[in-house]
């Protein structure tokens, strides 16, 4: 059970949080336009994992990213990156397949993303990657490794090991039918998934696309029935709700500008893990994930230059 008022009790690890999945380019329009007529595209650095591990180092905690990328020039690129911010990169694999992109419009609302997948689906369960899973305090993984073979497997064997060494399972339930071959029932596998994990975050949409429409406090439930431990719903500008099964509260958002909401939810996760990691209350830690993507909404891409926490929390006045 996860007490809104207590703390989490880590094991010694070297490393706070293992982020796994998509190492990917995300393309984004100059301007909005959710049709994309536009013609101008800016080249991010992307994918969530890589974008929570970029988030929680300026936050002051460690992330290491473990995904696949092409022996390509955008590989190199998104690999440089995480090396020049601090980031180990030792889990990330070069494959024979041309690296990932998404292309998305700039936009205030959520954003309809376009796919173009190769290599992030062919992630291996190396010895490099099982250490890293065993020196972990938390382990973060999304739909997209478990979309496609073979990093379904290899999710499968990581969260295993997870279980055995008590690393915190937490789990960002990003289902698109876009994500999962056209004959497979996705959304089925993913409802398997949740029993496995300890802390949830969906959205609306996320929850829609699983569910089908259905109030808030009713998805929530659902996730709870399918044996998620911590719930957090996010309600873009209604704030979220969160609950343990027991007790539910609801939060307020933060953010007062909308620039561009690509990475949001990331920028979610990397508050909240940095709170608990420093000992914070499930609680404040909640607040600081809330604080974290308020400021990143205000700048465009999914990974902004972060403030330390203090400065967020001075921000926000937390």
């Amino acid at each position: 059970m996860f007490k809104f008022n207590e703390t989490i009790d880590f094991p010694h690890r070297e490393n706070d949080v293992l982020a796994v999945g998509e190492l990917l380019i995300d393309m984004i329009t100059s301007d909005y336009c959710d049709d994309f007529s536009c013609d101008h595209f800016n080249k991010f650095f992307g994918g969530s994992p890589a974008n929570i591990a970029m988030n929680t180092k300026r936050l002051g905690i460690h992330s290491v990213v473990a995904s696949a990328v092409g022996d390509d020039g955008f590989g190199n690129f998104l690999i440089n990156h995480l090396e020049e911010a601090g980031i180990d990169s030792s889990c990330v694999e070069k494959t024979k397949f041309s690296t990932s992109l998404v292309v998305v419009s700039k936009s205030k609302n959520s954003p309809i993303p376009i796919f173009y997948r190769e290599a992030d689906y062919h992630l291996e369960y190396t010895q490099t990657l099982e250490r890293a899973v065993k020196n972990s305090k938390i382990l973060h993984f999304s739909c997209w490794p478990i979309s496609r073979q073979p990093s379904r497997n290899t999710i499968e064997k990581i969260i295993k090991t997870a279980k055995e060494h008590k690393v915190l399972i937490c789990f960002d339930p990003n289902y698109h039918p876009m994500l999962w071959e056209k004959e497979e029932d996705g959304s089925e596998y993913v409802k398997k998934m949740i029993r496995q994990v300890d802390i949830i975050k969906p959205s609306e949409d996320d929850a829609q696309r699983l569910f089908g429409k259905d109030t808030p406090t009713n998805q929530i439930n659902k996730y709870l029935n399918l044996g998620a431990k911590l719930v957090i719903m996010t309600l873009g500008a209604e704030g979220a709700i969160v609950s343990n099964g027991e007790e539910t509260i609801k939060l307020d958002t933060l953010a007062t500008e909308v620039v561009d909401t690509t990475g949001a939810g990331d920028a979610f996760w990397s508050g909240f893990y940095a709170g608990i990691v420093k000992g914070y209350t499930i609680r404040e830690a909640l607040d600081l994930g809330f604080a974290v993507s308020a400021y990143k909404l205000k700048n465009l891409g999914a990974v902004v230059e972060m403030p330390k926490i203090e400065e967020i929390k001075r921000m926000y006045k937390l």
